[in-house]
């Protein structure tokens, strides 16, 4: 058996005997290779790899397989789409698998990428690697839409609309954190206009979708989300990786405006929010990283 943390009270844990039974099931040309679990401060797949070039990532949560199967079909596009455009290394969708051997949904397989994830190596200190997220969202945003709009899923769209849960966040967060100020804080977030038109995002810009080699970016991970949305939103990567000086070379190489800027910090302080209390126990790394961000951006409003 393989020892998961149980982050979500309804999460469907995988083991390595369910993959390998999975695998020898419906990629039986991949059947004498080993399984291994991949540690992670992932929260919504299990992770495995698959020899040395592959990895399988199975949904945490509960949903009808129909429902997953759409999602991860739609994800698997996405994720070839932004490997036509990036400029770094990103996985490649390889296969979906079936429900089976105990496991009850869909789940997928891409290809494998070498790297240290951003929680392991911190590439907060590097102008280069600050050059080099920017290098990737210029590119993001220069993809063509084709028409697409944010489709009103999660972050990406019209701050205020986040209201109900940034309230349900401070309530949770009253015995954790300095909520009147950072209440404070969100009615000013809230209120930002938005102005420019949708571009292309990855959407979750957080140090564990980041692959550091030495000080350089080396790969961008969990790119299923690759799709329109505000242009600020990708910026919310210069609040979780990045200190002072290199979040204002990413700033410079994007000629980032005020208002863009502010919004991009608004995102990711509502993104900090939610990790902090909803991880506090199951996830002490992905609470600690909102806990960084709420303070970066909290110190630059100083």
């Amino acid at each position: 058996m393989d020892n998961w943390t149980t982050m979500h009270v309804d999460q469907v844990d995988v083991t390595s005997e369910t993959v390998t039974a999975l695998i020898q099931e419906q990629f039986p040309q991949w059947s004498g290779r080993a399984v291994r679990p991949l540690p992670s401060t992932g929260t919504v797949h299990s992770i495995f790899r698959i020899g040395d070039d592959l990895s399988a990532r199975f949904p945490l949560r509960p949903a009808d397989a129909a429902e997953v199967l759409a999602v991860l079909e739609r994800e698997a596009r996405a994720s070839a789409e932004l490997a036509q455009v990036s400029p770094f290394p990103v996985p490649e969708p390889v296969a979906l698998g079936r429900p089976g051997a105990g496991y009850p949904m869909p789940w997928s397989v891409q290809t494998w990428l070498p790297g240290t994830i951003a929680i392991d190596a911190d590439p907060g200190c590097s102008d280069v690697f600050a050059e080099d997220l920017a290098a990737f969202i210029a590119a993001m945003r220069g993809a063509e839409t084709r028409g697409r709009v944010f489709d009103g899923d999660n972050r990406g769209g019209v701050l205020s609309h986040h209201d109900d849960w940034m309230a349900q966040c401070f309530e949770e967060s009253e015995e954790l954190l300095d909520v009147p100020r950072l209440r404070r804080l969100w009615s000013r977030f809230r209120l930002l206009p938005r102005t420019a038109a949708d571009v292309m995002s990855h959407g979750d810009l957080i140090p564990g979708n980041v692959l550091v080699a030495g000080d350089r970016l080396s790969g961008v991970l969990d790119t299923g989300g690759f799709g329109p949305a505000d242009p600020a939103l990708d910026l919310v990567g210069a609040w979780h990786l990045l200190q002072p000086g290199p979040r204002d070379v990413l700033r410079r190489t994007l000629a980032c405006d005020d208002l863009e800027w502010e919004r991009g910090k608004a995102w990711a302080f509502e993104q900090a929010m939610g990790l902090v209390w909803y991880y506090v126990e199951t996830n002490p790394t992905m609470s600690g990283m909102g806990r960084r961000t709420l303070d970066r951006i909290l110190e630059s409003t100083d």
